[in-house]
């Protein structure tokens, strides 16, 4: 588990993280959404201790992160500028990662290689940024450590690639003990791989919650109730965090009960009356429109 306690971190005048607190549970896959410039990559680099936060702590299997080795073998990051030596090759890379990294998996590294068609003896500065992408990803799995914090994951790769990555990810989780932590200013990229997301925002953190429980108790509803009468005391009766009247149809956003909200519908006799899915992207909007702000001109 990583658990991050009011932690403060500043660039001078520019204040990056604001007392961020979160945690992060075994297990599952954490995203990390938020505005460029929102904090995302300055968390990352706290919580695997590249920078030392100027207040709050930072915990992983609840010891200290900062110039802990012994920990930070537990954690390997992805900047979103894949970083490799001058004029490295994937296979000069995999030598330098299996000295920092005792668990590195040599084997599977060359394997996926060959799967992913990259040349191992092709000087990386000639690669794509969608190659480096894959060879950074790859050589952060076949590291085996138990967090994976990725930065911008996605970035650069093509739909396909995505997709792969993402099933990588899927299939680790569950072979081995490993938890990734992806960070990304895309709601829509992690919307069906990350279970756990939280939202940064100008170096606050507005929550960390889970996607399940977040779409349980917030549901979209469309309706048409003939009665106007009927249909304005249904927004009153109604949770509502959205709404939206289109011609005779009217989609409601609120929170509360399945069953509770199709049961106030359906007093309204409506014609027509159906609950739809909802995205990642409309339950931050709502949540963070009741957090005071407008995720609208926030994110998207």
């Amino acid at each position: 588990m990583i658990r991050i306690d009011r932690v403060v971190k500043k660039f001078d005048a520019i204040l990056a993280l604001d007392h961020v607190s979160a945690k992060i549970s075994e297990g599952s896959i954490f995203g990390l959404v938020g505005t460029n410039g929102a904090g995302k990559s300055t968390m990352l680099r706290v919580i695997s201790g590249v920078l030392k936060p100027e207040e709050g702590s930072v915990l992983v299997d609840e010891q200290p992160v900062w110039e802990n080795p012994r920990v930070k073998r537990k954690i390997c990051f992805l900047p979103d500028t894949a970083w490799f030596f001058p004029n490295a090759t994937p296979s000069g890379m995999k030598e330098y990662y299996k000295i920092l990294y005792p668990g590195f998996d040599q084997n599977r590294f060359e394997e996926m290689i060959q799967k992913f068609d990259l040349d191992p003896k092709r000087k990386l500065s000639t690669f794509s940024k969608g190659m480096k992408k894959q060879v950074s990803v790859l050589l952060g799995l076949c590291a085996n450590t138990e967090y994976l914090l990725c930065d911008e994951t996605f970035d650069g790769l093509d739909p396909v690639m995505r997709q792969a990555v993402k099933s990588l990810f899927a299939s680790e989780m569950m072979s081995r003990k490993f938890t990734p932590v992806i960070a990304s200013h895309s709601l829509r990229e992690i919307e069906d791989i990350c279970d756990h997301v939280g939202l940064l925002h100008k170096g606050g953190i507005l929550f960390a919650k889970d996607l399940d429980e977040m779409k349980l108790r917030i549901h979209k509803v469309q309706c048409v109730i003939p009665d106007a009468t009927l249909e304005e005391e249904l927004l009153r009766e109604l949770e509502v965090l959205q709404y939206e009247k289109r011609g005779s149809l009217l989609t409601v956003v609120a929170r509360g009960g399945k069953e509770t909200i199709l049961r106030k519908v359906q007093e309204k006799q409506p014609l027509f009356c159906e609950i739809l899915p909802l995205t990642l992207e409309e339950i931050f909007i709502s949540e963070t429109e009741v957090a005071g702000y407008d995720i609208r001109n926030l994110v998207f």
